[in-house]
């Protein structure tokens, strides 16, 4: 048993599937990994994922920040300005969830071939 953190895991992989499973925390992190600046505004988060509520895109953010997979970075102007950027943690998360995107259009396109057909 791994107590992560007094939660009791099975293994490492369960770990990292708790800290990024759900609906909405992959497809955040997928488009600022996507992203050409690295970062993104709330409001670009809501553009991209227009089915979020404003409430659940900031639970989730909020999260992703306390889990030390995004940073959030404030800038002290008027209106104020916020930032969300991948920490050095959630970089490491890029390739991983590149693999994971591969494997869902590998498995998506293996169903069109003809074995998995049912015949009529």
């Amino acid at each position: 048993m791994i107590n992560y953190p007094n939660v009791p895991y099975e293994c490492h992989t369960e770990i990292t599937l708790a800290l990024i499973s759900g609906k909405w925390k992959p497809l955040i992190l997928w488009h600022l990994c996507r992203s050409s600046t690295k970062t993104l505004r709330f409001n670009e988060f809501r553009r991209l994922l227009p089915q979020i509520t404003q409430k659940m895109l900031t639970q989730q953010l909020k999260t992703l920040e306390e889990d030390k997979i995004l940073v959030r970075k404030t800038y002290n102007q008027m209106p104020p300005r916020v930032k969300y950027s991948l920490s050095d943690s959630g970089e490491r998360l890029a390739p991983l969830l590149q693999l994971l995107a591969q494997w869902g259009e590998d498995h998506k396109n293996s169903f069109a071939e003809p074995d998995h057909e049912k015949s009529i």
